[in-house]
């Protein structure tokens, strides 16, 4: 783990060095300051380890899990503003907005998901993998980060304060918001490594189950967390009045969610013949996290 961050953290610095006008160093400062050195990089570190399950190297899927990485940082940055989720702390720091204004935020998360496209197909990716596969990752990146994907689950988190009471309803807006990218980033790693149709469909499994854990342990460490160790502010669902997992089941039945949902997501590894034991630590790693 230890290895894949530095990594991770390496290339994201040198994606975002790149030499540019001096009227773009705002955003550019912008778009450091949400992306570096902040976050778990758990999308990014899941398309590392596919590709090393499905036979390939992590130094070949390492711009499209940079490219992940600034998919989910853009739509952090876009959370926290004022319109959307009204946050002014992320990753342990001040919004980007608090620090740059909303303009800028704005334009940062736009910047970071525009460069994330093209990273996926730079001269980098194409040399690695080749132009099919670079164009195929950047094809299930923009499915699961658009419309039908997180954009989408965002869209009815947006629209839906106060009114989600099934649980059908909140499935689907978590399968966007959360589970989408992580798919994405799971997906990416297996084709990067030239990896089977079934091993795509089982990197999609394992994030499916894997992404309903998470945000049912984020639903619960927004009554419980401690904002301290989260690097982010609690009680957010209840200030926003929004419907989640623990105000379906309580704090013990999302838990054993969690649980369940991480069963899964390990059942799927079968389908791997290379080594797979990182991705089950991580998987069962998350099942008690605190942050």
């Amino acid at each position: 783990m230890k290895n894949y961050l530095e990594i991770l953290e390496k290339a994201l610095d040198k994606y975002t060095s790149q030499p540019h006008s001096p009227y773009m160093n705002r955003v550019f400062e912008a778009m450091r300051y949400s992306l570096l050195d902040a976050g778990k990089r758990v999308r990014p570190t899941l398309t590392l380890m596919f590709a090393e399950a499905s036979g390939g190297t992590a130094e070949a899927a390492l711009p499209f899990a940079v490219a992940c990485e600034m998919v989910h940082t853009y739509s952090l940055i876009h959370d926290d503003l004022p319109l959307m989720d009204d946050d002014d702390m992320r990753r342990g720091k001040d919004a980007n907005h608090i620090v740059y204004g909303e303009d800028i935020a704005l334009l940062a998360g736009d910047g970071l998901l525009t460069l994330a496209f093209e990273i996926c197909l730079c001269d980098d990716a194409v040399k690695a993998v080749g132009y099919e596969k670079a164009a195929r990752a950047a094809f299930i990146l923009s499915k699961y980060a658009g419309v039908t994907g997180m954009v989408g689950g965002q869209c009815i988190d947006v629209m839906s304060a106060g009114k989600i009471t099934k649980e059908n309803e909140l499935y689907e807006m978590v399968n966007g918001k959360t589970v989408a990218l992580l798919k994405a980033g799971c997906i990416m790693g297996v084709i990067a490594a030239g990896g089977s149709e079934k091993q795509i469909k089982a990197a999609e499994s394992y994030a499916q189950g894997l992404g309903m854990a998470f945000q049912i342990r984020d639903d619960i460490l927004d009554v419980t967390g401690d904002p301290t160790t989260l690097g982010k502010n609690v009680g957010i669902d209840e200030k926003n009045d929004r419907f989640n997992y623990v105000s379906l089941y309580g704090l013990g039945g999302a838990q054993i969610l969690v649980e369940q949902f991480t069963e899964e997501a390990v059942n799927a590894l079968d389908a791997f013949e290379n080594g797979t034991g990182c991705l089950k630590e991580y998987a069962l790693k998350l099942i008690n996290r605190e942050k």
